[in-house]
């Protein structure tokens, strides 16, 4: 479903990703585990086509220079140098780091603002579909998103996407700051978004413990490269793997 070949990314003098290859075929879920600043939400910029708006941005107000290089193919189409807009119109949706939702807005109005690419019937179905997945959200639909709980929150930003029927769903950093108790919820939406819904999913989380059982592929980033790749099984009993994000 997509593959990305020998990407490499430089903000200015820096290289952000370094030959950096994945694949996630239709209906799996895919990890992308590493520390801060390893390059998982560069990754997962450039995957979702932001990178360039981000891109524009800076070369605006004169900032540092980035370029992109490899290439990415989704549904056997190559969209490298695709921009957002378009990736998102083929089903590539991202749900981004810190939630980033409009915190004056209501829960059902973050959630609508989701659908704008789907018809109507499409949004009433997605919702009914969100509030099935969420159901502490139906009694806070009306409050102001910036008022609840950061589990709370996450749920509404995994809703939002899904609210724009993705056909592969991008999450960075779902478990960020969240509590064991809400991590737990989120990690189990997250394999029932794939079996029920069969979208395509791939995470890139820093707490690698809770979404590890759940992955059929994973693979390991370090300072913006690929160190280690394999199926759940393979990382599980991985020593390095275990000492490194199981502390075993």
């Amino acid at each position: 479903m997509l593959e990305v070949k020998d990407l490499i990314v430089f903000y200015e003098n820096m290289i952000a990703l370094n030959n950096v290859s994945i694949k996630c075929d239709k209906g799996q879920i895919v990890g992308i585990f590493g520390s801060n600043s390893a390059g998982k939400s560069t990754l997962m910029y450039t995957l979702s086509g932001i990178i360039f708006d981000i891109r524009k941005k800076e070369e605006m107000r004169g900032g540092e220079r980035i370029s992109v290089f490899g290439k990415i193919f989704y549904e056997g189409e190559e969209i490298t140098h695709e921009e957002a807009p378009l990736r998102a119109r083929k089903g590539i949706i991202l749900c981004p780091e810190r939630r980033r939702l409009f915190a004056e807005s209501s829960v059902l109005e973050n959630l609508k603002i989701g659908a704008y690419l789907v018809d109507t019937k499409k949004a009433k179905e997605n919702l009914e579909y969100v509030l099935t997945l969420f159901p502490r959200l139906k009694d806070h639909l009306k409050r102001q998103a910036g008022f609840l709980s950061g589990g709370e929150q996450q749920m509404v930003a995994i809703g939002r996407a899904l609210m724009a029927d993705p056909k592969l769903l991008l999450l960075d950093e779902p478990l960020l700051g969240l509590s064991p108790f809400y991590q737990n919820i989120v990690v189990r939406a997250i394999k029932e978004i794939r079996d029920s819904r069969k979208i395509s999913i791939i995470v890139a989380e820093q707490y690698a413990r809770p979404i590890m059982p759940i992955i059929d592929y994973g693979y390991i980033i370090e300072n913006g490269s690929i160190v280690l790749e394999g199926k759940r099984e393979e990382l599980l009993n991985n020593p390095d793997v275990k000492s490194a994000y199981f502390g075993v």
